[in-house]
């Protein structure tokens, strides 16, 4: 109890302090009383701040003290947030739809830069890299032994139009290869193809600034092929830029229909309608959505069940009805602040609830798992009752609840099957295979080609055996089965991308599966 006391007017003195700091920062943003804050005289805050620094018992860090006191303050609820100067460049680049760097995707093997990817028209391509290269140098750092990715891209991220010499060891020949840094994108439409009978098939991983583009670009290349009924894949889906959902809602609304509005104590409720005729307003449409499917994800989700415009499949999503904005503070951080709650059309705000124990809300997914509502479809979480515009039952409260409930793949593996496939060794040996038979690979048209007719043969099963150190005993035929077709799938994905990843998986996407039947079931 004495050390509570001794301790609660430093804690006191760093939470004052951190104020005085957010409110420096947010001054932009914020309407204050200048006669307050500017009285001329050493405020309070400063007096604290000086006592601390010249009499404390050990030398005081003011920007640590600083920032774990802003990390406290602004844990009002679990969405908002402090980001330090050193992390907002990359958490903004997730959402800008680009960074700045060299256009390669790679993996580790026995720490060494293997490029597994060279992005088309990116800054590599033109420098000549290719797929199998490995980077030992940039510039004077070597880039062996570094012992993670992030040390690795360090070195080849840089300011666009700067130039980074790379030294590539390919086969056995050893090059100098100068390339010139660009704006690499960060693509939120992972796929987008023809699924089959005119039904096409678009996942999105996340809504940044440039969502909203790649979708209709590829909706329209789409519409080209023939689709008229579409599945757009929201699972695993965090959200994002709310714009880029209501854009995205409008292509399937008529009129100037409510997609969301939102609404906080210091905000005024603004409404988010329809303001353009959509691409595809009256074909039938199936979303995918789970349990990590939150934010932007729900509130387009939302918008399509409040007004009975597609079929939501497969379990509750994550339940995130918060709106924040980001607000640069003068550290060189920033501070996102939940402003306002979001409502779908008919008045739902489906954020699930939270006090003040966040490590609850943060957990409750895990307690989703151990009660089973992954498993079975959930009703305990179910709030106030709402009717759609077409009069059916929808729920508020606690997420999005699906029509059509899709339990989460239960299937156990065995122990073998378990350790080949998450050991790195299955990935370089899609790799080895992949440089080893390109040629014959490009006989494949597309990935519907490579679908009806790749089938891994026994030498695949053997060579994997080898790398794996297995043997044939440590695996049933149902083991074996379950290897061969994600080797399959991950082959795919290695040469198409997730492209060829999603649609090789889809004969076995029991979400997906439900998604095609009910649209043929449309049809008859």
């Amino acid at each position: 109890m004495k050390k509570l006391q001794i301790w609660t007017p430093l804690i006191i003195a760093v939470a004052v302090i951190a104020g005085m700091l957010i409110g420096a920062g947010l001054r932009k943003n914020i309407p204050f009383e200048r006669n307050i804050l500017n009285t001329g005289n050493r405020s309070s805050t400063q007096e604290v701040f000086d006592l601390i620094r010249n009499n404390y018992v050990d030398p005081v860090n003011s920007d640590s003290i600083s920032e774990q006191a802003i990390k406290a303050l602004v844990q009002l609820d679990p969405h908002s947030l402090y980001i330090p100067p050193l992390n907002l460049s990359s958490v903004n680049e997730d959402l800008q739809g680009n960074f700045q760097g060299i256009g390669v995707e790679f993996m580790l093997i026995k720490d060494t830069v293997n490029i597994t990817n060279v992005l088309e028209g990116g800054p590599s391509s033109k420098a000549g890299l290719q797929t199998g290269d490995k980077l030992i140098k940039a510039g004077d750092s070597l880039l062996v032994n570094l012992g993670s990715s992030d040390k690795v891209k360090k070195f080849l991220k840089g300011p666009a139009g700067t130039t980074v010499h790379v030294t590539v060891l390919r086969n056995t020949e050893t090059l100098v290869v100068p390339i010139k840094r660009g704006n690499v994108p960060v693509y939120s439409v992972d796929a987008a193809f023809v699924l089959q009978d005119s039904i096409g098939f678009i996942r999105i991983n996340k809504f940044s600034s440039t969502t909203y583009e790649e979708f209709m670009f590829q909706l329209e290349k789409l519409q080209k092929e023939g689709i008229n009924k579409l599945i757009v894949d929201l699972r695993d889906n965090g959200g994002g830029i709310l714009m880029e959902a209501v854009d995205i809602a409008d292509e399937f609304l008529s009129g100037d229909k409510l997609i969301v509005y939102t609404k906080g104590n210091k905000k005024p409720t603004i409404e988010y309608k329809g303001r353009r005729p959509g691409l595809f307003e009256d074909q039938p449409v199936v979303l995918l959505i789970n349990e990590s499917s939150a934010s932007a994800s729900e509130v387009l989700a939302g918008a399509l069940q409040d007004w009975d415009r597609a079929t939501i499949v497969g379990r509750r999503s994550f339940g995130k009805g918060l709106v924040q904005e980001q607000f640069d503070i003068s550290n060189g951080g920033a501070i996102r602040l939940t402003t306002a709650r979001y409502y779908t059309p008919i008045g739902r705000n489906i954020q699930k609830p939270y006090g003040k124990d966040l490590s609850e809300y943060h957990h409750e997914l895990i307690d989703r798992y151990n009660r089973g509502a992954l498993t079975t479809e959930d009703t305990a979480h179910l709030g106030e009752a709402y009717k759609t515009h077409g009069g059916r039952t929808v729920y508020g409260g606690g997420g999005i609840t699906p029509d059509v409930f899709v339990a989460v793949d239960t299937t156990t593996y065995s122990r073998s099957v378990y350790e080949v496939l998450i050991s790195n060794q299955i990935a370089q040996f899609i790799l080895q295979y992949y440089l080893q038979n390109r040629e014959q690979l490009k006989t494949y048209q597309n990935s519907s080609d490579y679908l009806q007719n790749f089938q891994p043969d026994e030498k695949i099963w053997n060579d994997l055996l080898t790398i794996t150190q297995k043997k044939n005993s440590d695996f049933t035929a149902r083991d074996k089965d379950i290897i061969m077709k994600r080797f399959k799938v991950n082959l795919a994905a290695q040469i198409w991308g997730p492209n060829g990843f999603y649609l090789t998986n889809s004969p076995s996407d029991h979400m997906v599966q439900k998604a095609l039947s009910i649209l043929k079931e449309e049809n008859k």
